[in-house]
């Protein structure tokens, strides 16, 4: 593979996308190798972003049941506070590891709210 064309942030030519360009559009790289990339200068060294031909982009496949089914399942156990395994309401944040009242419990006579 030889070396890629590098362009600089926002010049980069019709037919190029990156991947979140691509999901917008309702494509995905499909296998294809990184076709060029963008750089952003800046101090520490520059950004990168990896750029792929759109024409050689492929459609997103659909979901099907049994991936929407695995994913509400896997969206539903991230819910779960593993110490008092009761639905939190919302996703547990992973620098607590569990639910806010599990991890910061008030005083011993105040009721714990559910």
């Amino acid at each position: 593979m030889g070396a890629l064309p590098v362009f600089r942030w926002r010049l980069a030519p019709d037919g190029y996308a990156t991947r979140r360009q691509l999901r917008a559009q309702g494509l995905r790289p499909g296998g294809q190798e990184v076709a060029a990339q963008l750089e952003r200068p800046r101090r520490r060294g520059p950004l990168v972003a990896y750029l792929y031909r759109i024409d050689a982009a492929k459609p997103v496949r659909p979901m099907t049941p049994g991936r929407w089914a695995a994913l509400a399942k896997a969206n539903a156990a991230r819910r779960i506070c593993p110490q008092c395994r009761r639905d939190a309401g919302y996703v547990i944040p992973a620098a607590l590891g569990t639910c806010v009242p599990c991890a910061y419990p008030g005083p011993a006579d105040s009721p714990r709210s559910v």
